[in-house]
């Protein structure tokens, strides 16, 4: 995999990512291309790049970036809201089609975690996509909160918001907290988070509770009937005890034809490694999925998938 530093611009902040490229892309030769988003506290150095591995060697070209305010790209550092990592999402596309490896034609998109949502909002509004990955994501913001959360701190939550909405009117800052304080990591989840993803340097930083309201008002699963009659690929852990399970479900159920749902033989994350049975499974399926829709050729012509590991 050859790959690119660049930067591009999104409501007038500069972000940083990368492009990656296939090993055997000749000068001049223009390849299908997918924009791989990444999940809550992601970084384009950890998931968007190890999908990027695996496409790259399927022959298309990757482009990953960090949203506003994660690691080096620009914006305020605490601030995560949803609808505005949307925007940079569409920012990206229109960035990843104007490179002259790129053909503007044949561009998917992948999201994984909470970027599974902005990747089903991005294509439902904008057709430039022709094919959509959503990897164990969750859907309708409101009732995912509620679903993870008891009565008691569900009606808290709620309270802590609606101060917060108030705090912004009256003294023009949302309020600083942990960033998991209503994102709560189920133990699976937890220790991969500790394990792989608490010693990079730019993971786990304060925001603001403004998260939680954007969190809220988020309603991918509304929009998903607008991807039709564009390709839909839902993927999601069978014990998926982060993002249950009953998102992909309802999602599936409110999205057009064509559409295809696949259950991973594994939880949130426990799976996302090189060489893993599972993650290989699914990497095999994604390649198939972007090969027929952006590269044209059918499942009996789709080229051998390459170990990321070899």
């Amino acid at each position: 995999m050859i790959e690119r530093g660049i930067h591009f611009y999104s409501d007038g902040y500069r972000l940083e990512g990368t492009l990656y490229f296939p090993d055997d892309l000749r000068e001049g030769e223009k390849r299908p291309a997918v924009l791989p988003l990444s999940g809550y506290q992601g970084f384009n150095q950890f998931y968007p790049r190890l999908f990027a591995e695996y496409l790259t060697k399927s022959g298309f070209v990757c482009l990953g970036f960090d949203y506003r305010g994660f690691a080096r790209s620009e914006g305020p550092p605490d601030r995560v809201v949803l609808d505005e990592q949307v925007e940079d999402a569409k920012n990206a596309v229109t960035f990843l089609r104007l490179q002259k490896e790129v053909d503007p034609e044949r561009i998917g998109i992948l999201g994984w975690g909470m970027g599974a949502s902005h990747a089903i909002r991005v294509a439902a509004r904008d057709t430039r996509i022709q094919a959509v990955a959503a990897l164990n994501g969750f859907y309708n913001g409101k009732r995912w909160l509620k679903s993870i959360h008891s009565y008691v701190e569900w009606n808290r939550l709620i309270q802590e918001v609606e101060r917060d909405r108030a705090s912004r009117v009256n003294r023009g800052r949302s309020t600083p907290v942990d960033p998991f304080i209503h994102y709560p990591l189920d133990p699976d989840t937890e220790d991969v988070v500790r394990k792989e993803l608490k010693p990079l340097p730019f993971f786990g930083k304060r925001i603001t509770l403004q998260f939680t309201e954007s969190i809220l008002e988020m309603d991918a699963e509304k929009e998903a009937k607008n991807i039709a009659p564009r390709p839909l690929f839902i993927a999601h852990g069978k014990r998926n005890m982060l993002h249950p399970p009953e998102e992909a479900q309802s999602l599936y159920e409110a999205a057009k034809e064509p559409k295809e749902l696949y259950w991973i033989d594994g939880k949130h994350n426990d799976f996302m490694h090189r060489g893993d049975p599972v993650f290989e499974d699914l990497m095999e399926r994604l390649t198939g999925f972007f090969g027929r829709n952006l590269q044209g050729f059918g499942q009996a012509e789709r080229p051998p998938l390459l170990n990321s590991g070899a």
